[in-house]
Protein backbone atom coordinates (compact mmCIF):
# COMPACT_ATOMS: atom_id res chain seq x y z
CA UNK A 1 0.00 0.00 0.00
CA UNK A 2 1.44 3.36 -0.87
CA UNK A 3 2.69 5.54 1.77
CA UNK A 4 -0.43 7.91 2.60
CA UNK A 5 -1.69 8.87 6.42
CA UNK A 6 -5.24 9.19 7.25
CA UNK A 7 -5.18 12.70 6.63
CA UNK A 8 -4.47 12.50 3.22
CA UNK A 9 -7.24 9.68 2.72
CA UNK A 10 -9.92 12.20 4.04
CA UNK A 11 -8.00 15.04 1.96
CA UNK A 12 -10.28 17.25 -0.68
CA UNK A 13 -10.74 15.98 -4.21
CA UNK A 14 -12.80 18.34 -6.33
CA UNK A 15 -14.69 16.69 -9.61
CA UNK A 16 -16.49 18.36 -12.51
CA UNK A 17 -19.40 16.78 -14.79
CA UNK A 18 -20.13 19.01 -17.94
CA UNK A 19 -22.08 16.36 -19.93
CA UNK A 20 -22.81 12.41 -18.26
CA UNK A 21 -22.09 9.33 -19.82
CA UNK A 22 -25.10 8.10 -20.76
CA UNK A 23 -23.48 4.62 -20.94
CA UNK A 24 -22.96 4.64 -17.57
CA UNK A 25 -27.11 4.19 -16.85
CA UNK A 26 -28.64 1.68 -15.14
CA UNK A 27 -31.69 1.09 -13.58
CA UNK A 28 -31.96 0.05 -10.17
CA UNK A 29 -32.28 -3.34 -9.41
CA UNK A 30 -36.21 -5.05 -8.71
CA UNK A 31 -37.43 -4.40 -6.06
CA UNK A 32 -35.89 -1.37 -5.23
CA UNK A 33 -37.08 2.58 -6.27
CA UNK A 34 -36.70 5.84 -5.67
CA UNK A 35 -38.77 8.49 -3.57
CA UNK A 36 -37.87 11.77 -1.82
CA UNK A 37 -36.82 11.81 1.75
CA UNK A 38 -39.36 12.80 4.25
CA UNK A 39 -39.24 15.66 6.91
CA UNK A 40 -39.56 12.95 9.57
CA UNK A 41 -36.49 10.76 8.15
CA UNK A 42 -34.01 13.72 8.65
CA UNK A 43 -32.06 11.60 11.42
CA UNK A 44 -31.99 8.55 9.45
CA UNK A 45 -30.54 10.48 6.06
CA UNK A 46 -27.90 12.08 8.50
CA UNK A 47 -26.76 8.46 10.00
CA UNK A 48 -26.54 7.11 6.35
CA UNK A 49 -24.68 10.49 5.34
CA UNK A 50 -22.22 9.58 8.74
CA UNK A 51 -22.50 6.09 9.33
CA UNK A 52 -22.98 6.81 12.63
CA UNK A 53 -20.12 8.80 13.30
CA UNK A 54 -19.41 12.69 13.61
CA UNK A 55 -22.98 13.36 14.02
CA UNK A 56 -21.71 16.66 15.76
CA UNK A 57 -20.22 17.72 12.77
CA UNK A 58 -23.30 16.78 10.21
CA UNK A 59 -25.64 18.02 12.53
CA UNK A 60 -23.83 21.65 12.14
CA UNK A 61 -23.51 21.25 8.64
CA UNK A 62 -27.39 21.01 7.67
CA UNK A 63 -28.24 23.64 10.18
CA UNK A 64 -25.49 25.66 7.90
CA UNK A 65 -26.27 24.56 4.65
CA UNK A 66 -29.81 23.08 4.36
CA UNK A 67 -32.08 24.13 7.66
CA UNK A 68 -32.57 27.38 5.68
CA UNK A 69 -33.96 25.91 2.81
CA UNK A 70 -35.48 23.09 4.62
CA UNK A 71 -37.97 22.66 1.91
CA UNK A 72 -35.70 23.18 -1.25
CA UNK A 73 -33.63 20.48 0.84
CA UNK A 74 -36.99 18.35 0.94
CA UNK A 75 -37.59 18.12 -2.73
CA UNK A 76 -34.52 17.36 -3.51
CA UNK A 77 -32.71 15.31 -0.93
CA UNK A 78 -33.63 11.22 -2.64
CA UNK A 79 -33.41 8.05 -1.41
CA UNK A 80 -33.55 4.23 -2.99
CA UNK A 81 -35.60 2.31 -1.24
CA UNK A 82 -36.18 -1.72 -0.65
CA UNK A 83 -39.95 -3.13 -1.49
CA UNK A 84 -40.61 -2.58 2.48
CA UNK A 85 -39.96 1.08 1.67
CA UNK A 86 -36.88 0.96 3.66
CA UNK A 87 -34.33 3.77 2.57
CA UNK A 88 -30.88 1.99 1.71
CA UNK A 89 -28.93 4.89 -0.07
CA UNK A 90 -29.34 8.23 -0.50
CA UNK A 91 -28.59 11.67 -3.08
CA UNK A 92 -29.75 14.17 -4.82
CA UNK A 93 -28.81 17.36 -6.78
CA UNK A 94 -27.86 21.01 -4.33
CA UNK A 95 -27.93 24.71 -5.82
CA UNK A 96 -24.18 25.32 -3.55
CA UNK A 97 -23.98 28.95 -3.17
CA UNK A 98 -27.68 29.21 -5.02
CA UNK A 99 -25.10 29.32 -8.16
CA UNK A 100 -23.70 26.03 -8.97
CA UNK A 101 -25.33 22.24 -9.24
CA UNK A 102 -23.28 19.33 -6.62
CA UNK A 103 -23.89 16.04 -5.93
CA UNK A 104 -26.32 16.07 -2.41
CA UNK A 105 -24.28 13.05 -1.19
CA UNK A 106 -23.85 9.79 -2.36
CA UNK A 107 -24.25 7.01 0.38
CA UNK A 108 -25.18 3.30 0.14
CA UNK A 109 -25.60 1.48 3.10
CA UNK A 110 -22.74 -1.02 3.52
CA UNK A 111 -24.65 -3.97 3.36
CA UNK A 112 -26.21 -2.90 0.28
CA UNK A 113 -23.13 -1.89 -1.45
CA UNK A 114 -22.04 -3.84 -4.63
CA UNK A 115 -25.48 -4.77 -6.17
CA UNK A 116 -26.22 -1.95 -8.62
CA UNK A 117 -28.56 0.28 -6.25
CA UNK A 118 -26.46 2.84 -5.81
CA UNK A 119 -25.36 3.51 -9.62
CA UNK A 120 -29.32 2.66 -10.44
CA UNK A 121 -30.32 6.10 -7.65
CA UNK A 122 -27.36 7.90 -9.06
CA UNK A 123 -28.45 7.07 -12.50
CA UNK A 124 -32.10 8.64 -11.49
CA UNK A 125 -30.39 11.99 -9.93
CA UNK A 126 -28.30 12.49 -13.01
CA UNK A 127 -30.48 12.16 -15.54
CA UNK A 128 -32.59 15.34 -14.47
CA UNK A 129 -29.71 17.27 -13.49
CA UNK A 130 -28.28 20.49 -15.39
CA UNK A 131 -24.55 20.53 -16.11
CA UNK A 132 -21.99 21.18 -15.46
CA UNK A 133 -22.43 19.16 -11.79
CA UNK A 134 -19.79 19.23 -9.58
CA UNK A 135 -18.85 16.89 -6.61
CA UNK A 136 -16.75 16.89 -3.20
CA UNK A 137 -15.04 13.49 -2.34
CA UNK A 138 -11.98 12.01 -0.69
CA UNK A 139 -9.13 9.88 -1.57
CA UNK A 140 -10.58 6.61 0.12
CA UNK A 141 -13.68 6.70 -1.24
CA UNK A 142 -12.52 4.82 -3.97
CA UNK A 143 -15.87 3.26 -4.68
CA UNK A 144 -17.55 6.51 -5.46
CA UNK A 145 -14.74 7.63 -7.10
CA UNK A 146 -15.31 4.98 -9.56
CA UNK A 147 -19.07 5.35 -10.03
CA UNK A 148 -18.37 9.09 -11.14
CA UNK A 149 -15.85 8.49 -13.10
CA UNK A 150 -17.83 6.40 -15.53
CA UNK A 151 -20.79 8.64 -15.25
CA UNK A 152 -18.33 11.65 -16.79
CA UNK A 153 -16.71 13.04 -13.67
CA UNK A 154 -13.35 14.47 -14.16
CA UNK A 155 -10.83 15.59 -11.44
CA UNK A 156 -10.52 19.36 -11.03
CA UNK A 157 -6.39 19.87 -11.10
CA UNK A 158 -6.42 23.42 -9.79
CA UNK A 159 -4.90 23.52 -6.57
CA UNK A 160 -7.41 25.60 -4.21
CA UNK A 161 -11.18 25.34 -4.91
CA UNK A 162 -12.71 28.55 -2.91
CA UNK A 163 -11.04 28.35 0.56
CA UNK A 164 -9.90 24.45 0.02
CA UNK A 165 -6.58 23.18 -0.82
CA UNK A 166 -7.12 20.57 -3.84
CA UNK A 167 -5.74 17.40 -2.78
CA UNK A 168 -5.48 15.86 -6.12
CA UNK A 169 -2.11 15.35 -7.34
CA UNK A 170 -1.25 14.23 -3.45
CA UNK A 171 -3.94 11.75 -3.71
CA UNK A 172 -2.29 9.77 -6.79
CA UNK A 173 -0.37 7.29 -5.13
CA UNK A 174 -2.94 6.05 -2.87
CA UNK A 175 -5.53 6.13 -6.14
CA UNK A 176 -2.73 4.34 -8.09
CA UNK A 177 -3.30 1.74 -5.32
CA UNK A 178 -6.64 1.52 -5.25
CA UNK A 179 -7.56 1.61 -9.22
CA UNK A 180 -7.52 -0.91 -11.75
CA UNK A 181 -4.35 -0.17 -13.75
CA UNK A 182 -6.60 0.93 -16.77
CA UNK A 183 -8.72 3.16 -14.68
CA UNK A 184 -5.80 5.05 -12.92
CA UNK A 185 -3.93 5.79 -16.48
CA UNK A 186 -6.84 7.07 -17.64
CA UNK A 187 -7.69 9.80 -14.82
CA UNK A 188 -9.98 11.97 -16.43
CA UNK A 189 -8.57 15.64 -15.55
CA UNK A 190 -10.30 18.89 -15.84
CA UNK A 191 -9.39 22.72 -15.20
CA UNK A 192 -12.18 23.68 -13.14
CA UNK A 193 -15.10 26.32 -14.58
CA UNK A 194 -15.06 29.62 -13.04
CA UNK A 195 -18.55 29.22 -12.59
CA UNK A 196 -16.88 26.53 -9.67
CA UNK A 197 -14.02 29.35 -8.80
CA UNK A 198 -16.27 32.20 -8.11
CA UNK A 199 -19.02 30.47 -6.66
CA UNK A 200 -16.64 28.64 -4.07
CA UNK A 201 -14.99 31.95 -2.85
CA UNK A 202 -18.62 33.43 -2.01
CA UNK A 203 -18.49 31.93 1.69
CA UNK A 204 -15.32 30.51 3.82
CA UNK A 205 -17.82 27.66 4.63
CA UNK A 206 -17.99 25.09 2.03
CA UNK A 207 -21.19 24.05 0.67
CA UNK A 208 -20.17 20.89 -0.29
Amino acid sequence: MADISQAMLAGDLFMQCDVPSQSAFRPLPSGFSTRLCRRDELPLWKYMWAQGEYMDFINAYYDKVYAPHADEFFRRCTFAVDAEDKPVATSGIWCSYGRINTVLGFFVLPEYEGRGIGRGLFSEVMKCAEGPVYVHTHPIANKAIKLYTDFGFKFIVDTVVGYRANNFRESLPYLKEVLSEKGYTTLPTVKANLALLEAALLSEFAEF
